[in-house]
């Protein structure tokens, strides 16, 4: 079915954009409703713990980071607080116990903060509508503590000031650039996805990667992405250079007949930093609501053995659980590896096996 026009954006058809909706320029749809409902129904999903601890203790930020410096936590599943030239920025923030809020998935551990122990939000960027990156309770929560400025791409303005009509909204096409302060800007960046709230609007607000220029240097953050052969990570290299730290999603890609498209595994993951050159990288999307089959270790273990695949050190890829600091800048003792160029072997879709024991 389709609506009679797209409630959230209108604007002239472009290499993304049909007038209609939004889509992935020489890329792969989503999965059909009906492929969707046979995966559900299969009974394929692996059982998680109604809690999963990855011994990390929640974090308590400080009030502001300044200097040449930045400090990330991750919050979990895709939700993370950058604070750097005085700025506290908050990316697909998601604080409920599920998602949708009463519906969906449970949360299985704790944020990596508590919500009262966040420092003053200025910024909150959302990567795409889809409810566990846009989580109306926690983006309502957060509008009537801090008012922040929030950052979205075409369309999501629209779902937001539904919400709460004085949020301070901008939105955004790729490659739109945004200043945020004199010491940090953020660019939005193609990738491989889609957007829905429902069984009828889909793909009609966008999807974007955030790239953030900071004092400590270049952040490449992917809230969710298919691999889509490398093609989005080795252009983002050729159009910003490498970057000092990559966030990137390595959960939620069981069954791969269905999440192909929209969500990579750890090895294409790895694939995708080695192909942007980036210096540390975070593993996000993972440990927090299940959404697919995988059992909750499973991406770590592909991690790691994706990374032994790719000759990349643990110590520039860790899967990053709740609570998790990384500070830049940072000292890694492991050599950089060689750049990763574009062969059959490395644009391939990952064939999976067993999880690695």
């Amino acid at each position: 079915m389709k609506p009679f026009r797209n409630p959230y954006f209108s604007g002239p058809p472009s290499d993304h954009f049909d007038g209609h909706r939004f889509f992935n320029p020489g890329g792969e749809m989503p999965a059909n409703l009906g492929s969707i409902l046979r995966w559900q129904f299969s009974g394929g999903r692996e059982k998680w713990a109604p809690r999963v601890d990855h011994s990390v203790p929640r974090d308590k930020p400080p009030a502001a980071v300044s200097g040449d410096a930045l400090r990330v936590l991750a919050i979990g599943h895709a939700s993370f607080l950058y604070q750097t030239g005085g700025l506290n920025i908050l990316v697909d923030p998601i604080f409920s116990e599920r998602c949708p809020s009463r519906l969906g998935p449970q949360r299985h551990n704790e944020p990596g903060v508590a919500f009262d122990d966040l420092p003053d939000i200025h910024v909150v960027c959302v990567t795409h509508s889809h409810y566990d990156h846009m989580d109306r309770e926690t983006l309502e929560r957060l509008q009537d503590r801090f008012a922040p400025r929030f950052v979205v791409p075409l369309g999501c303005d629209v779902l937001l000031q539904s919400w709460r009509k004085d949020a301070s909204v901008s939105a955004h096409d790729w490659f739109d650039r945004v200043s945020l302060n004199d010491h940090v800007a953020v660019t939005l960046d193609p990738t491989h996805h889609w957007s829905a709230r429902g069984v009828l609007d889909r793909r009609m607000t966008l999807w974007a990667s955030f790239v953030f220029e900071t004092p400590a240097g270049l952040v490449y953050h992917i809230g969710d992405t298919g691999f889509f052969g490398g093609r989005n990570y080795r252009a983002a290299r050729e159009r910003y250079g490498p970057p000092k730290l990559a966030v990137i999603p390595i959960g939620a890609y069981a069954p791969r007949s269905v999440m192909r498209p929209q969500h990579q595994d750890p090895d294409e993951a790895v694939r995708g930093a080695l192909f942007l050159g980036a210096e540390f990288s975070l593993g996000s999307h993972w440990g927090t609501f299940q959404l697919t089959d995988e059992e909750v270790g499973d991406p770590p273990k592909r991690l790691q053995a994706a990374l032994g695949r790719w000759n990349l050190s643990f110590e520039r890829f860790r899967a990053a659980p709740p609570g998790f600091v990384t500070e830049l800048p940072m000292r890694i003792d492991a050599p950089m590896p060689p750049e990763l160029h574009e062969t059959p072997e490395t644009v391939a879709p990952t064939v999976h096996e067993p999880a690695p024991s």
